[in-house]
């Protein structure tokens, strides 16, 4: 499955429930969870995430983090015109502290959603919202077909 076709079955579902449809979100074990106004998706602790002893795998983190920025994206484009094509420029992710072996948790915000480019800030916490374990700046090319 292609990122645009993920994308259309994201937004046709508006919950993202399709998340568990993309390969590297089911290798991480990614849900999302959708409650009114608030989408966030948890990676449920396995030990197949570790990296270090102890310790969650960076690149599990920022997986979940760019998730979590591309999900909140396609939920907020306009439904009455096409989907874009997503292209990633710059992903930019600040370990803050270590992640340890529990479930843990990613939102994102629009920063900046323009025509042909999106900002996004996601950020990654385990027990205490207000204590992130890790944060992702996102810049995304919106490349839309010629009119």
């Amino acid at each position: 499955m292609t990122t645009l076709e993920w994308a259309n079955e994201l937004r046709r579902s508006g919950r993202g429930e399709r998340i568990e449809s993309l390969p590297y979100a089911v290798m991480l074990g990614v849900i999302a969870d959708h409650d009114g106004s608030d989408f966030k998706l948890i990676m449920p602790y396995r030990e197949s995430l570790i990296g270090s002893p102890g310790r969650l795998h960076g690149g599990a983190i920022a997986g979940l983090l760019e998730l979590a920025a591309l999900s909140t994206l396609v939920l907020a484009l306009p439904e009455d015109e096409p989907l874009p094509e997503i292209k990633p420029v710059t992903v930019t992710v600040d370990f803050m502290r270590e992640g340890g072996m529990r479930d843990t948790f990613a939102a994102a915000t629009i920063t900046r959603l323009g025509r042909r480019i999106a900002n996004l800030r996601a950020v990654a916490w385990q027990y205490d919202y207000s204590r992130p374990i890790a944060a992702a700046n996102l810049n995304i090319v919106l490349a839309r077909a010629a009119t």
